[in-house]
């Protein structure tokens, strides 16, 4: 189990990615945009480094929702390989077959 702090400033930085995504994305759009005059991309970017560094997507790490582990995280089933196995061995997840030959 992963530490809780751990879990929760990852659950914070999520929120404030929520909050943020327009206003992000808007200034990001403008930076971007070489038709614009140079001193309207300017003020564009300096807004955007005044905005949280945490409400950038890129912050967030993925993490198993069961036990909250950072590595080995399968994205189709949001969780670690850890979890997935034992919760596979168990039957519990749809659509997953362990396989023998």
């Amino acid at each position: 189990m992963a530490r809780k702090s751990s879990i929760e400033k990852n659950k914070n930085r999520a929120n404030k990615v929520a909050m943020h995504a327009n206003k992000r994305s808007r200034l990001k759009a403008i930076v971007s945009n070489r038709e614009l005059p140079i001193e309207e991309r300017f003020r564009a970017g300096l807004k955007l480094n005044e905005m949280p560094r945490n409400g950038a997507k890129i912050r967030l790490r993925n993490r198993c929702e069961v036990s909250g582990r950072p590595r080995g995280y399968y994205r189709k089933f949001k969780m670690s390989r850890i979890a997935l196995r034992d919760l596979g061995s168990a039957g519990q997840v749809p659509g997953l077959v362990k396989s023998s030959w």
